[in-house]
């Protein structure tokens, strides 16, 4: 019997009584179980043209030999299957920059720390046709079938969550979720993309239980509003389920209510004024600035929910087990980001080596020393006046960046990346989840986050 897993806005573990994070809800073989520890997500949205599209790349793991996974979309989706590895190369792509100084190891110490005393070393933080059911009254039809990378795929319409649920099973599909859940996306007329999972794309250990990740897979579809399915994972969740979303789209995104990182982006930005020499980067001032009378109401709602923010520290549950969302990486992408991707760009700033053409050997003499000396503290002085405030940097393998070039045409100049992290309660996934422009108290959040933000001092 096959097991199957509803993919939705985070998946749904079916059969299994362990957390899991998923954009899916997941049916499996009865006595057989299937988690879905994680689960990443890229969506984009056209608002002109009311065109969403979303990638997800389940983690799973279990001991089922043939499971697969149901996504719920308001319309009939295309499917396309992207980079193995398209979520690393994200992951890369919008690793934080920090800020560092060039610095000497030849200097004497006494006369290196004059010379480059002139910035605050920043703390980090962190169908072949219509395959129709032979029914009297069919109420669930296949509108196409295909192959999309390894994957199978069903796409699926149904009018019934009765007859759904039973076609499920009559097709060795064992559903252990109800029929309301079924029902909610049915009574919205949205449409069900069944997926098949190769086992084989997966790590099997030594207990016989497999592992691993799917190729991602990008659906693409028309939807009045950028939502993404979450009430079908409710089912498969006993307390609790993580999500990581990169969504890309022309403003910045946030979570509605009292979902929104406001809680926590805007203490952080608070905790960091006056530790960073040359002020808040990534218009983290303006925005301060643009809400600053609003703000003394947005920390009390904060404290009334319990999310107590502590500098450098992640946000811990409130007493009904609910986390506050935090903000991660944010940018509006500009024609020099897009170089970085082709490859055309630098990754990282470079730190000036001021040693550089000197070895230790050339201080044995203390006269050629002297000279040295005075040549390594006009470059560190040099450096002073250029980037008073260090350079902006970040590392990360070669091989890897040059791998950034999968991403060319996925990301666009202009359009707005929002990385952000949401652990869900179950009680917060009653409904599908809605991404909402990040906007407070009537003003726009257009403030970016691509450098790590210093720590208030203890």
């Amino acid at each position: 019997m096959r097991h199957w897993i509803p993919l939705g806005a985070l998946a749904v573990l079916l059969f299994s009584q362990s957390t899991l994070q998923a954009a899916c809800c997941y049916f499996s073989a009865k006595n057989a179980d299937i988690l879905q520890p994680a689960q990443k997500a890229f969506i984009t949205w056209d608002p002109k043209e009311n065109i969403e599209t979303f990638t997800v790349q389940p983690k799973f793991e279990g001991n089922a030999l043939d499971f697969g996974m149901v996504i719920p979309t308001p319309t009939q989706p295309k499917l396309h299957e992207m980079p193995r590895d398209f979520f690393k190369h994200l992951a890369i792509y919008s690793i934080l920059k920090k800020r560092e100084f060039p610095h000497s190891k030849l200097l004497p110490a006494r006369r290196f720390n004059d010379a480059i005393m002139f910035g605050a070393a920043l703390e980090t933080a962190s169908a072949g046709g219509r395959d129709r059911e032979q029914q009297k009254k069919p109420t669930v039809v296949v509108l196409e079938a295909g192959v999309v990378g390894s994957l199978d795929y069903k796409i699926i319409e149904a009018s019934r969550a009765d007859d759904l649920f039973q076609w499920l099973k009559d097709h060795k599909y064992s559903y252990s979720g109800d029929e309301a859940t079924l029902n909610h996306y049915i009574q919205k007329k949205w449409l069900f993309t069944v997926m098949k999972i190769d086992t084989a794309q997966m790590k099997r250990n030594k207990d016989g239980s497999f592992a691993g990740e799917v190729t991602p897979t990008r659906f693409q579809f028309t939807s009045e509003k950028l939502v993404y399915p979450l009430k079908i994972t409710q089912i498969s969740v006993k307390d609790k389920t993580e999500a990581l979303f990169y969504v890309q789209a022309p403003f910045k995104v946030d979570l509605p209510g009292d979902m929104t990182y406001q809680y926590t982006w805007v203490p952080m930005l608070q905790a960091a004024m006056g530790c960073t020499p040359d002020g808040l980067p990534g218009k983290g001032v303006v925005w301060l600035k643009a809400i600053e009378g609003r703000v003394p109401v947005l920390l009390q709602r904060a404290r009334e929910l319990g999310f107590n923010f502590v500098s450098g520290q992640r946000p811990q549950p409130n007493k009904n087990g609910h986390i506050p969302t935090t903000m991660e990486w944010a940018r509006k992408l500009t024609a020099e980001d897009i170089k970085v991707l082709k490859g055309e760009g630098p990754y990282s700033e470079r730190v000036p080596d001021v040693d550089e053409g000197f070895t230790q050997a050339d201080l044995k003499d203390m006269q050629r020393a002297q000279a040295i000396y005075k040549v390594i503290q006009a470059r560190l002085n040099k450096a002073r006046q250029e980037r008073p405030f260090g350079y902006l940097v970040r590392e990360a393998p070669t091989d890897d960046v040059r791998a950034l070039q999968q991403l060319a045409g996925h990301l666009q100049a202009g359009l707005f990346i929002t990385k952000f992290r949401k652990i869900f309660a179950r009680d917060e996934m009653n409904d599908d989840l809605l991404l909402v422009p990040a906007r407070y108290n009537d003003q726009d959040d257009n403030s970016e986050y691509e450098e790590i933000l210093p720590t208030s001092p203890p």
